[in-house]
């Protein structure tokens, strides 16, 4: 099982941040523009249930990905778990902490990758630098549009 952590601080509510992340568009916001990655559906909004599917092209395969929200306790966490996909296992947890009437944002992943853990060992670095990449482009626009609507 490897294992992902982002965290930054958002000078935002916990509502705020939380509220960004319901919006309808929240998953075409968040993507980085240099992801070969479409959002096909997205039914319900944070709540347990909720599915998201993505098309992601990996090489020149498409792969379709699609995770279930598992679990919601507004103002504090969410979590997605993919259901069908290219990761062996993948667990999101996307947690909102009040810091000082700041927002400590994290996203906390845990996966493995097909093929074993030889193949984990050979590709961990390459999965982290993208979630790194990713995660980073994720908090920033997320830190920009919450402090800008608190302006």
């Amino acid at each position: 099982m490897l294992h992902f952590k982002h965290s930054s601080l958002i000078d935002a509510s916990v509502e705020a941040v939380w509220n960004f992340h319901e919006r309808r568009d929240i998953l075409q916001v968040l993507t980085p523009p240099w992801q070969p990655v479409e959002v096909i559906r997205r039914e319900g909004g944070l709540e347990v249930g909720a599915i998201s599917e993505f098309r992601i092209v990996l090489g020149s395969f498409p792969v379709r990905w699609i995770a279930r929200h598992t679990e919601c306790e507004r103002y504090r966490l969410f979590t997605d778990k993919q259901i069908a996909g290219p990761m062996e296992y993948w667990v999101h947890r996307h947690e909102f902490a009040n810091e000082n009437g700041k927002t400590r944002l994290t996203d906390a992943i845990e996966f493995g990758l097909p093929g074993g853990w030889i193949v984990e060992m050979v590709l961990a670095w390459w999965v982290d630098q993208r979630l790194k990449d990713m995660f980073r482009y994720r908090h920033e626009v997320t830190k920009r549009e919450c402090e800008q609507k608190k302006s």
